[in-house]
């Protein structure tokens, strides 16, 4: 507890970061405070304003300053006929920086956990049936990371797409190490990853 409430109350607001215990925060509030006041009010503007105008793509659920994200606009992702179903924006990311996919995404935002409510509704997978009953795709890719959540999560998704009578369904090959994210693999495995996918069984 400081001698300022205003600045504990700043403390266990940083905390709200990932990673961020009350240690680093209180490091980075004396350093805010001591050397970059006019940067923190910046980031304070663009916190409310990101937080208020940044929301969901009504398609793929990735993140968008309006209702469908630049992906989803772009008619020749579309004409590519494929989707990849990923667990979060930062995957959307890694794979386009790894220049080997040029279809459409659909975003979870997480996985399957039932322990922790995490079921099919959390995860927008009704609006995936809708999209995989009005969207001819030939081909669907599951790129959720490679857990025991995230393979459960595509096997409940591969069935889903059986349903739809889509040709193709695959996911991504090895080399992703087991257990980890695709935001932390490097651009060279991933694009190795996509280029021999493998039929998901």
């Amino acid at each position: 507890m400081s001698s300022s409430a205003q600045l504990d109350k700043l403390i266990r607001a940083l905390q709200v970061q990932p990673g961020v215990g009350t240690r680093s925060a209180t490091r980075i509030a004396y350093h805010l405070l001591d050397r970059r006041r006019s940067d923190a009010i910046e980031l304070g503007h663009v916190l409310i304003e990101a937080m208020n105008n940044i929301r969901q793509c009504t398609c793929c659920r990735n993140y968008s300053d309006s209702d469908l994200c630049k992906i989803c606009a772009n008619q020749e992702r579309h004409n590519t006929r494929s989707l990849c179903i990923v667990e979060s924006p930062s995957d959307v990311e890694a794979i386009e920086n790894s220049n080997n996919f040029f279809g459409l995404y659909f975003v979870l935002h997480g996985h399957l956990s039932p322990i922790d409510g995490i079921g099919a509704k959390e995860l927008g997978l009704p609006l995936l049936d809708s999209l995989l009953a009005t969207n001819k795709f030939d081909e669907i890719i599951l790129a959720t990371n490679p857990t025991i959540e995230g393979d459960a999560t595509a096997s409940f998704i591969a069935s889903l797409a059986q349903r739809h009578n889509i040709k193709h369904i695959s996911k991504i090959a090895s080399g992703v190490p087991l257990g980890g994210d695709l935001d932390s693999v490097d651009q060279k495995t991933l694009a190795s990853s996509f280029m021999n996918r493998r039929p998901f069984s």
